[in-house]
């Protein structure tokens, strides 16, 4: 018998080995706008954040208008400008089939903004696997439970059986308040030490090792 008929999935650092990306694109927007180049590690600790609430941790002291241009900026870098990969990582596709198999309902909750997801849906051609989404333009931001809250309202599922799974501390602290068990992935945002910080049910280290876990 399952324990949870609801896997939610972050997108970046979980599903996607994109990383590196989001802070190299980070830092370039930085040197294109003549502004202080932030760290990786300060990049990595605000992924899995809509932007806004990101750029407001790195830049506190941006207005709206300066915000809007790292946005834009942020944008071309990611979409045209930077050349880094950022592919599935390896085992995502048969995980998910997997799971699709036993009947699990999928779904992602992501930082990602929705044009975000939709594109990377496409590109990827995982949008089939999952029954529902949610993004950081359509609910409050991680650690807010908002979007699972959501989730969980649309599919009709108990808190009791869904599970989420992310590479940031922030994922996982959005599933503790949301009231649904957590599951960390150490090859993304975040590793072991910073994931075990929200008390996960457990921390894996490559995608197929989850079906493990969700028995």
């Amino acid at each position: 018998m399952k324990q949870y008929e609801l896997v939610i999935f972050d997108w970046d650092g979980t599903l996607m080995d994109s990383v590196g990306k989001i802070v190299a694109c980070m830092q370039a927007s930085a040197l294109t706008l003549n502004m202080s180049m932030p760290t990786e590690q300060a990049v990595r600790d605000i992924i899995g954040l809509s932007m806004d609430e990101a750029l407001s941790i790195i830049y506190p002291n941006a207005n709206a208008e300066l915000q809007g241009k790292i946005k834009e900026v942020y944008r071309q870098q990611y979409l045209h400008l930077d050349q880094t990969p950022s592919p599935l990582f390896d085992g995502v596709e048969d995980l998910l089939t997997s799971l699709n198999g036993r009947g699990y309902k999928l779904a992602v909750a992501t930082g990602k903004a929705r044009a975000g997801l939709n594109r990377v849906l496409t590109v990827t051609g995982l949008g089939g696997y999952f029954v529902a989404s949610r993004c950081a333009d359509e609910a409050a931001s991680k650690p807010s439970p908002e979007m699972i809250l959501q989730l969980l309202n649309e599919l009709d599922v108990s808190p009791d059986k869904a599970v989420m799974i992310g590479d940031s501390i922030h994922d996982l602290n959005m599933a503790n308040n949301a009231g649904i068990h957590a599951i960390g992935v150490d090859y993304g945002a975040h590793d072991k030490a910073k994931l075990s910080q929200a008390n996960p049910k457990a921390v894996i280290s490559s995608p197929m090792e989850l079906l493990e876990h969700l028995t």
